[in-house]
């Protein structure tokens, strides 16, 4: 088993990369844990859009 965390910004940026990542290799998915967070930074509001893929290689 293999794992791969993926850790994004904006939620359309994680499903490109994602999809990408998915696309781009021939595996088979055993499990995948979402994640969001949110912080505010000199007024700024901060989000993290993380997903760890647990994954077998074919």
């Amino acid at each position: 088993m293999k794992v791969k965390v993926f850790d994004e910004q904006h939620e359309d940026d994680l499903t490109q990369v994602m999809n990408t990542f998915l696309s781009d290799h021939d595996i088979q998915v055993l499990d995948l844990k979402f994640s969001t967070a949110c912080c505010v930074q000199d007024q700024e509001q901060i989000y993290c859009f993380s997903a760890l893929l647990l994954y077998e290689e074919l």
